[in-house]
């Protein structure tokens, strides 16, 4: 594992201390009593699988993040969001640091679990269409964090959700002090390895490779909703546009000689009848915008969602093997290095103060090494109930599909109806003998230059 500041190595002496620490405590030191809200639950039968299906997990909460800016002389200095929770029927206002807070406590307490990640930082020079893609971006994390089994029942989803006081950082700060994380809460955490497969890690590789490729998919269908989106925005303002030109070609009065007409009044009547068709094609561009808007509201915005839900799994695997196995591994090295200098102690008739200490230092190590396999243990259990949520979410697959058909269905039905209620309009644009107007030919009548 290059690149990681714990690759180093590190003395003997240093290690067992950084082992011992906190960082990594037993489930039995903290004796200290946690609101029933703070523990996971333990349903009936195996506790490691889930029941829940996605309407249950969707109707968990609903959370709206709107736009407040707030302008402070010339300059707009910061954003803020007005965040209404359903389930809590609350709506308080927060700003990004918030947001940032509350996402680094989720990963504090919750370690080995799906956090979402959060849009970047606001940069300089940032336009409303930055700003705008943020505000969608924190939406989905808050509702997919809100809709989350262990995260919807923790204190601080509720506090963000509905402290209204004039700090929440430091509301957020407190209520997780004294207070370890979930490995510390829940009441399992120590038999874990009793509720696993025997063959734990080969689902692991198994369901990493096959979310990989879930995920690869999806970004590629993203991608095309969104070309769709914006063609369908794209369209929208060219017949505006369209519109537009037609009515200026109608509103010209620009005098013809009467050599040129031959006392003929068709460019007359085609003015007249060019001049009122910019009502219809901005009716028709404002069909196809609400067309763009309603596929970039059901269809991308819950494949994002559901990217980002793969992503944040994506982020947990790598956090296991980075973090606690990682951890595990360097601890067990440590353990074999102190070993052999107890031998050596030993061999060369240290004085007994010294061989004491090495010995303190070994049990220390062992109980390190112990709380960290059951740290691993967890850390997969964790894991397996991650697999099966994203397992869950997967039929929101068909809810995209469904909106995405739907919204060409009704686009199209629109659009449809409004160009067949034009067409009659269009009769004086064509004359035919005797500079009669003549309606213009189907399709099936063939094409008026094929002649």
């Amino acid at each position: 594992m290059t690149g990681f500041e714990m690759d180093r190595p590190l003395p003997a002496e240093a290690a067992a201390a950084d082992l011992a620490t906190a960082d990594l405590p037993k489930p039995q030191v903290i004796e200290q009593r946690e609101p029933d809200s703070f523990r996971m639950q333990m349903p009936q039968g195996n506790p490691l699988l889930l029941s829940h299906t996605l309407q249950e997990l969707l109707a968990r909460d609903t959370v709206q993040v709107e736009l407040i800016p707030e302008k402070k002389g010339l300059f707009l200095k910061h954003v803020e969001y007005e965040v209404s929770s359903l389930r809590f029927k609350s709506s308080v206002y927060r700003r990004y640091n918030d947001f940032v807070v509350f996402h680094e406590i989720l990963l504090q307490k919750f370690p080995y679990r799906m956090v979402p990640a959060l849009p970047p930082k606001r940069m300089l020079g940032a336009d409303r269409e930055f700003i705008e893609t943020r505000r969608r971006a924190l939406k989905r994390f808050i509702n997919l964090v809100a809709r989350h089994p262990p995260f919807s029942e923790d204190v601080v989803l509720k506090l963000f959700l509905s402290f209204s006081g004039s700090d929440i950082q430091n509301k957020l700060k407190e209520s997780v002090q004294c207070v370890g994380d979930e490995f510390m809460i829940c009441k399992l955490a120590t038999r874990a390895k009793d509720f696993l497969p025997a063959d734990i890690q080969a689902q692991f590789a198994a369901s990493r490779e096959l979310i990989r490729n879930i995920y690869n998919s999806f970004y590629k269908l993203r991608d095309r909703a969104e070309r769709i989106a914006s063609r369908a925005i794209d369209n929208a303002a060219d017949l505006l546009i369209f519109g537009k030109e037609l009515s200026a070609l109608g509103s010209d009065t620009t005098p013809l000689p009467s050599w040129a007409t031959m006392n003929n009044s068709t460019w007359g009547m085609l003015k007249q009848a060019l001049k009122g068709l910019s009502v219809e094609f901005a009716l028709l561009a404002d069909k196809a915008a609400q067309q763009g808007k309603q596929e970039e509201n059901d269809v991308v915005e819950k494949l994002n969602l559901f990217l980002d839900l793969l992503q944040s799994y994506k982020d947990l695997c790598e956090r296991h093997e980075k973090g606690v196995l990682h951890k595990h591994q360097r601890a067990l090295h440590k353990y074999s290095m102190m070993k052999k200098q107890m031998m050596s102690a030993t061999v060369q008739n240290r004085e007994p103060e010294s061989v004491e200490q090495l010995e303190s230092r070994i049990v220390e190590q062992e109980n390190a090494i112990q709380t960290m396999e059951l740290r691993n243990y967890f850390s997969l259990y964790c894991l397996h109930q991650e697999t099966q949520l994203i397992h869950i979410y997967l039929p929101l697959t068909s809810h995209i599909l469904g909106a995405f058909v739907n919204s060409q269905i009704q686009g199209h039905k629109e659009m449809s109806k409004v160009w067949n209620e034009l067409k009659p309009k269009l009769s004086c644009l064509f004359s035919g003998p005797n500079n009669m107007p003549t309606p213009p030919r189907s399709p099936q009548e063939g094409n008026v230059f094929s002649h």
